[in-house]
């Protein structure tokens, strides 16, 4: 076996031993015997812990925990020198410890590892790094000799990850990161599950992040044209910025209900931390109705009803049960039956009218002749892209209003890349076949990927799809895209600890569990192998996933 530290052997013989340096640990953590063969486990060692990981005869030490929300890597998935975290598919080197795939934004730690004579597994580690648990990779600084601007519209999850990796991969020219939002990029997925955390709680970086990183930010500013013959974005501070490259992640803007009464000022979407924390503050003591039931709407439902934040919670929902397009009637109905046990209730029908008397809102009317009692109201249904400002700019549109861009994020005006919620882009998952997708794991990814193409790496998006969603305590993880015409669900569903294979013809296109982890990352790398289960499979042996 080799150690990934390159150094095989040790003459100490000491279980501890002292350090030149004093931020450094070197210790005797394990014998080889301990070792996981073909496996990773944790160990302790001075001020923290390691993950030894052993693949194929080599040997390497990274940190223990997802970079995202610390969760365990040891109960993850490895496969082919990757590790896949199994709470929300985040991926690292096993070796490197660098990430690879999102949600996290850091690296893990990498630390030494050496086999001694008699078989001790010895560990140096930094102090500083044990106690963080995570590094930032380097990052390239403005060089002034290099005349080349990159510029990036939007500051959300693509926008993000796309300066970043452009300075990490090198990038030494001008880049200006532009965005409408006065706040710099933050964890919007937090939103809808813990909404009274403040923009501060949840920001990605520090503005002392984009500074030393020589990231110009243009906050509270947005894109009102792209000139692609001149290169050219015009903005809403009447700045005109020139590039040489540019991508744009502008993400969705929230449907609004088109009804009478939708713009009464009780009626709130989910979209800013701003519109979050409006929402928790005053829902104490108010019958809330929430319309939409899929996976923002249930959310901001959940968080309402627990604690006693509201006095009633009151869904509205277009389908017989939520997330019945995207989850399936059966699971659906299972998790209705769990909210309703909460004291949520549900009514599917449309919203005709937000009642009003002298601005405040009384009561809601649906096209069933139902009037449901209400002071407040939250629409979650759904966005759509925000791409107008890119009409007539030459830049191909489909129909619904998605930018079309192929398999390495470019659109078809060479050198401009767009990203994110706004795209229809080719899913290789789906042989090629163009998707539209708005998970946040996603547009993270699709950051990266356009960092890597605007400077010639030639990147094929290659990411699997995982997302999840919290509710009242609990998990459910999905991971996969497609139609499907069945869905097998294995486990125990009644008590929320279950599998659902989502089956389109002989093959699970997608696997959503709830207290299975870490199936849903076993089954993510899988996919990203290029391989995939059977409806046989998962009919022989339900709890397949778990096993793979």
């Amino acid at each position: 076996m080799s150690s990934a530290s390159n150094s095989h052997h040790s003459t100490s013989n000491s279980h501890r031993s002292a350090s030149n340096v004093n931020d450094v640990i070197e210790a005797v953590v394990c014998h080889q015997d301990d070792l996981p063969e073909e496996g990773m486990k944790s160990f302790d060692i001075e001020g923290g812990q390691v993950l030894l990981v052993n693949q194929k005869g080599v040997l390497s030490a990274i940190g223990t925990k997802c970079t995202h929300s610390g969760a365990p890597l040891e109960t993850g998935a490895l496969c082919e020198g990757r590790i896949r975290c199994p709470w929300h598919g985040a991926c690292f080197d096993a070796v490197t410890g660098d990430i690879e795939d999102y949600p996290g934004l850091d690296s893990l730690p990498k630390y030494e590892v050496n086999i001694e004579d008699d078989g001790n597994v010895k560990v140096r580690a930094s102090r500083a790094l044990l106690a963080t648990e995570k590094r930032v990779k380097p990052m390239a600084s403005r060089d002034p000799e290099n005349e080349s601007t990159f510029v990036v519209i939007g500051g959300g999850a693509a926008g993000a990850t796309c300066v970043e990796k452009l300075r990490q991969e090198g990038f030494t020219g001008r880049l200006v990161l532009v965005s409408q939002e006065n706040l710099i990029p933050y964890n919007r997925p937090k939103l809808s599950k813990a909404m009274d955390l403040t923009a501060d709680k949840i920001s990605l970086r520090t503005h002392q992040f984009y500074e030393s990183a020589d990231i110009e930010l243009r906050l509270g500013t947005a894109a009102v044209s792209v000139d692609t013959v001149s290169s050219k974005v015009h903005l809403s501070n009447n700045e005109e910025l020139t590039f040489d490259k540019l991508f744009i992640a502008t993400g969705g803007k929230p449907r609004r209900l088109s009804v009478p009464g939708g713009y009464l000022s009780g009626v709130f979407v989910v979209r800013s931390p701003d519109d979050a924390n409006a929402v928790a503050a005053d829902a104490a003591g108010k019958k809330v109705v929430v319309v939409g039931s899929s996976f923002i709407g249930m959310e901001v439902a959940a968080y309402l009803a627990s604690n006693n934040r509201a006095e009633s919670v009151t869904v509205i929902g277009s389908t017989s049960v939520p997330y019945e397009n995207s989850l399936g009637v059966e699971l659906g109905g299972r998790i209705q039956q769990f909210f309703e046990e909460q004291g949520v209730k549900f009514i599917t029908a449309g919203v005709t009218e937000i009642v009003g008397d002298g601005g405040k809102i009384t009561s809601v009317s649906l096209d069933n002749d139902e009037t449901v009692e209400a002071d407040m109201v939250v629409a979650g249904v759904g966005v759509v892209p925000d791409t107008d400002f890119l009409s007539g700019s030459g830049i191909t549109l489909n129909e619904r209003g998605y930018v079309e861009v192929d398999g390495f994020l470019e659109t078809n005006v060479p050198n401009i890349y767009c990203g994110g919620d706004i795209v229809s882009f080719p899913l290789h998952l789906r042989d090629g076949a163009h998707v539209s997708i708005g998970h946040w794991q996603v547009a993270l990814g699709h950051g990266a990927y356009a960092a890597r193409n605007m400077l010639g790496q030639g990147a094929p998006v290659r990411s699997v799809p995982f997302f999840w969603t919290v509710f009242f305590g609990k998990s459910l993880r999905y991971t996969g895209h497609g139609k499907y015409d069945e869905v097998i669900i294995t486990g125990d569903l009644e008590n929320l600890s279950f599998m659902a294979y989502y089956v389109e013809g002989d093959r699970v296109v997608a696997l959503a569990t709830l207290g299975k982890d870490p199936a849903a990352a076993k089954y993510a790398e899988m996919l990203n192998q290029g391989q995939f289960l059977t409806k046989s499979e998962v009919e022989e042996d339900g709890e397949v996933a778990l096993k793979l």
